[in-house]
């Protein structure tokens, strides 16, 4: 039905889909390991290590970075085209948008309220003297992690699992896309197009409002 169609909780990863950028290799690059950095995300994102691994090893290479690096990050986030479009029109839908992320919560709260989104989770970096320690601070949010998020949000919000919207592109967000009642592989890696139904190949976000059934009236009427 029309209803169900209606998504009234959509959750978003944030690196590569979100945002144009992986979070850990751009902050790797302040500490002279950029390249080190991208290739254990790279192998990640492509299911060939465990993201947790990857997340660790990754984490110990900022040991000892200045927190000002962290807020030069932020100051420079390239947010995927129509990402604000698409946020604004879920928004008016009455939907519930969330950030559900492998990274770090000093840029996922910053997004989310960037783009004016409801909730935001992700994993603490360490700090102490002001000064990132190379730790993560509690539960790691792995690819477990989001599917149980998006079960959890799910549940509380007494929402319907048909009316649940999943967006990412990594082999970490596989299990919450298919969780999800419509996940969608966003620009997606090969082990994900290959898993999840649904691909949209676009440099625009906005045009995941069109399998959701809108035509571009509604979207205006939306906000859009």
């Amino acid at each position: 039905t029309a209803q169900r169609r209606m998504k009234r909780l959509a959750l978003f990863d944030l690196d590569s889909t979100l945002i144009q950028m992986e979070t850990a290799d751009t902050i790797a690059r302040h500490v002279g390991k950029g390249e080190e950095c991208a290739l254990i995300t790279r192998r990640a994102m492509n299911g060939e290590i465990r993201f947790e691994d990857s997340l660790l090893q990754r984490v110990r290479l900022l040991k000892g970075l200045d927190i000002e690096a962290l807020d030069s990050v932020k100051q420079k986030v390239p947010y995927t085209a129509g990402a604000q479009r698409l946020m604004r029109v879920l928004s008016n839908l009455g939907c519930t948008t969330c950030v559900c992320s492998g990274g770090f919560t000093f840029l996922t709260d910053h997004v989310r309220d960037t783009l004016k989104m409801d909730a935001s989770f992700s994993n603490t970096l360490g700090l102490e003297d002001r000064k990132l320690t190379g730790e993560v601070l509690g539960q790691i949010v792995d690819s477990e992690r989001k599917k149980d998020i998006l079960i959890n949000l799910r549940t509380f919000l007494r929402v319907h699992p048909d009316q649940v919207l999943a967006v990412g592109d990594g082999a970490n967000d596989i299990p919450m896309l298919e969780e999800a009642g419509l996940g969608v592989g966003f620009n997606a890696k090969e082990i994900v197009k290959q898993t999840v139904k649904t691909k949209i190949d676009q440099p625009s976000m906005d045009s995941i409002l069109y399998l959701l059934g809108l035509d571009d009236a509604d979207i205006t009427s939306l906000g859009g």
